[in-house]
């Protein structure tokens, strides 16, 4: 009925008529304004900070520093919320000034007096590891940590995260050609349209609301009374739209700031955002990463052995850098069987901003790695690339590089999406044309996979109140972050009750007080959790609808049915009650009632998921491993090194579309994000690693009308566990486009192009090998 239907969102009126509201739009009159004092130096002491001159600016309240702040950091607490020994990357957080205006905090900002002394800084991660490296954490043995988080104390790794599977010695054994190569790139930048922003109030009874810009508010509930001692059930999280996250809002940083601002003005309400300049390096940013691939393969192109190292760049603070890592490694691999793995991951520390999820969460910088190495193999085989792709392709029945065992329903069918890419990008016509002396086309293809590597214990939550004229109200704790996850909720549940879709009401904003917990608006989880709890909530509300109406018409529960607006008897569909005659109970014409409002509750936590054993990896991370097969098409100029994206395809088993143009959108969005990162995107970073470009004038995306065409597409081999067997699509897109891109510009260039981004200096310096 509406499964599979292009449905208008729900909150696109009030989106297009400029009627939506998101947190910086929540001003209000009387309240205090927050201006960040950061550090000028990646790497340097802190020896004093003088901010009377500050206090002394007309409207100023007061000015806060790090001094006897706990350390935080979900895996690791190693991050202090504002600096107070040292900083540790361009850009830190050293003082909070609160005043009147935004005009006056500024001000008095620029009157806060810090005296520094340089400090030696680390600009990769393999500088980091080093002998002669400066330590960016000499405490780091002392931090408390959970229990799955392994720092190396007297180094720069936070956490190393280790794959082992099968015999290596085997492997290497059986293999007949063997190719080995390193890849890289820098940090970069989320760049959503929205930047990060929260205000927080203290209330005389000791209740503490927050309004943000997150992704996560239930994490911030929890880890504001983890780090300062409040009563959890007195912290409020509120958040309305979002102005797009792509995992950098997923952290807790800005709301933290609100709260020790709210508390040093006697909790007054504060508003703290981010200026551009500040979102792009002051808070989270993408990850960087170094890696080395070895891959192992028979004649006919069997892979026996890989052999991976990822150096994760996590930036000054670990954070969520370690769960990136990680997931990166729990599919190291790719979407490929190969029995004997290796892997390293290894979250280090560096003078960068710190980093944070971005769109697949450790998956596109793995696929980087991954796809370009199976590029060069085929190569070394004279082997098509697609067939070699095809050759050693995942399937029912083969296990994870944590050795979790698929079936047809967790990993879906990667054959197929290679064989329709292979029809939607002509791959059989031609991989690499001359068009003249100067101009070439080249394809380039890659796979993908994904899991999601959540906590063990996420969960999500569902209401659904009815009204008395039958339509229903529906509560999720799934952030609107801009992916229309709610309106897919909407949509499941109006197939479940078989109504129509205007007769549903969604609320968009959360809070944490009232709307029922969903663990964070991540890694693809939203329609496949919130949607088993919407289903659950659906049937509670059907067994209630259920037993009025037995009551009511006299017949037993198990022979009704709910949908159209009635509860009906399954065998004669002209025995029946308008469900708006009992959403709020019924009265019988004597004056009894029975009943009340029908009012369903549901939820779901994520099933028979183990943390990872930290000698072998072995474990079970997420619950599905969704698999894509992507290609990019490009017009090289050999003279100048430029070149024109002309066509991306990505092909994703999605298992079922739910709603196909949010699909498609999704789809699409994510590969230009892909493009977009792999071709201009990057910080430059001069010999101190401050960040020289933390501006969009600088710092340059891709815009309107340099886009290519895009074509997405469906495989449908249902996730048996899902909402009508559909799996989580926000970021996959996204994850082998870059290495599509890259394998492309390769084969045009006639050299390995394996550093992001792709200037056109980026390819001249490897074709003069510089």
């Amino acid at each position: 009925m509406m499964i599979g239907k292009s449905v208008i969102r729900k909150e696109a009126w009030d989106k297009v008529t400029g009627r939506a509201k998101y947190t910086h739009d929540k001003l209000q009159q009387g309240m205090l304004h927050a201006h960040l004092v950061t550090s000028p130096y990646a790497h340097a002491l802190i020896h004093e900070i003088h901010f009377e001159k500050a206090l002394s600016v007309p409207g100023v309240r007061a000015v806060v520093t790090g001094k006897g702040l706990p350390l935080t950091g979900e895996d690791l607490r190693d991050r202090p919320p504002i600096a107070f020994d040292k900083v540790r990357y361009h850009g830190e957080v050293v003082a909070i000034v609160v005043a009147d205006t935004p005009i006056q905090a500024e001000k008095g900002a620029n009157l806060v007096q810090i005296v520094y002394e340089p400090l030696p800084t680390v600009g990769s991660p393999r500088a980091a590891l080093q002998a002669d490296a400066p330590l960016i954490h000499e405490n780091l043995g002392s931090y408390e940590k959970n229990d799955h988080t392994y720092p190396e104390p007297n180094t720069n790794i936070a956490h190393r995260t280790k794959i082992r599977k099968g015999n290596m010695e085997k492997g290497w054994s059986e293999s007949e050609v063997v190719i080995e190569t390193s890849v890289a790139f820098s940090p970069s930048d989320h760049l959503a349209m929205e930047t990060r922003c929260a205000t927080a109030e203290i209330f005389p009874d000791g209740r503490i609301e927050i309004t943000a810009s997150t992704q996560s508010p239930f994490m911030i509930k929890k880890l504001i009374s983890t780090y300062f001692g409040e009563d959890v059930g007195k912290v409020v999280v509120h958040t309305p739209l979002v102005g797009g996250g792509y995992g950098g809002k997923a952290p807790v940083q800005l709301e933290l700031l609100a709260y020790l601002a709210s508390k040093a003005v006697r909790g007054r309400k504060v508003s703290v955002w981010n200026t551009r300049e500040q979102d792009m390096i002051t808070s989270p940013v993408h990850i960087g990463m170094e890696a080395t691939v070895k891959l192992g393969c028979t004649k006919d192109g069997m892979i026996k052995a890989a052999e991976i190292l990822f150096l994760f760049d996590g930036g000054a603070y670990s954070d969520k850098a370690i769960d990136v890592t990680r997931a990166a490694a729990v599919d190291c691999t790719g979407p490929y069987r190969i029995e004997n793995v290796w892997c390293d991951s290894l979250c280090i520390y560096t003078n960068h901003p710190y980093a944070s999820p971005f769109r697949s969460f450790g998956h596109c910088e793995q696929a980087f790695a991954i796809e370009r190495a199976m590029d060069i193999l085929a190569e070394k085989l004279g082997m098509d690339k697609l067939e070699l792709r095809l050759k050693n392709a995942i399937l029912p029945g083969h296990t994870t590089p944590t050795r979790v065992l698929l079936n047809r329903s967790n990993v879906g069918n990667l054959p197929a999406c290679i064989k329709r890419l292979r029809e939607l990008i002509q791959w059989d016509q031609w991989q690499r044309i001359e068009l003249n002396a100067r101009t070439v086309r080249a394809k380039g293809v890659s796979c993908s996979w994904k899991t999601s590597t959540i906590d063990t214990e996420a969960s999500s939550g569902a209401i659904v109140t009815f009204n008395p004229d039958g339509s229903v109200n529906l509560m999720s704790g799934v952030v609107e972050i801009g992916t229309g996850s709610k309106t897919v909720l909407a949509q499941i549940l109006a197939e479940k009750l078989k109504m129509d879709m205007d007769d549903i009401h969604v609320k968009m904003d959360i809070d944490t007080q009232s709307t029922p917990e969903h663990w964070k608006t991540v890694a693809s989880r939203g329609t496949f959790m919130g949607g088993r709890a919407v289903l659950n909530a659906a049937e509670d509300a059907i067994r209630q609808l259920k037993a009025i109406a037995a009551c009511v018409l006299r017949s037993p529960i198990e022979d009704l049915e709910v949908g159209y607006g009635k509860v009906f008897v399954r065998d004669d569909p002209a025995i029946f009650i308008p469900i708006k005659d009992i959403a709020y109970g019924y009265k019988y014409p004597n004056g009894n009632a029975i009943g009340g409002q029908i009012i369903g509750r549901g939820n779901y936590t994520l099933r028979h998921l183990t943390p990872l054993d930290k000698e072998t990896g072995a474990g079970k991370p997420g619950p599905e491993w969704t698999v894509c097969a992507h290609a990019v098409e490009i017009e090289f100029d050999k003279r100048d090194c430029t070149y024109q994206i002309l066509k991306a395809v990505s092909v994703v088993d999605v298992g079922e579309v739910l709603n196909w143009k949010a699909a498609i959108g999704q789809i699409i969005g994510a590969m230009s994000m892909g493009l977009s990162f792999a071709s201009r995107e990057t910080f430059l970073f001069d010999r101190y690693e401050r960040v020289l470009n933390p501006q969009i004038r600088t710092y340059q995306p891709i815009r309107f009308g340099e886009h290519p065409e895009y074509i997405a597409d469906f495989i449908k081999t249902p996730q048996i566990d899902a909402p009508y067997g559909a799996r989580g699509a926000g970021e996959h897109g996204l994850i082998g486009i870059p290495a599509a891109l890259a394998n492309a510009l390769s084969i045009a260039a006639g050299v390995p192009l394996n550093k992001l981004p792709l200037f056109p200096e980026q390819i001249w310096r490897a074709q003069k090998g510089k």
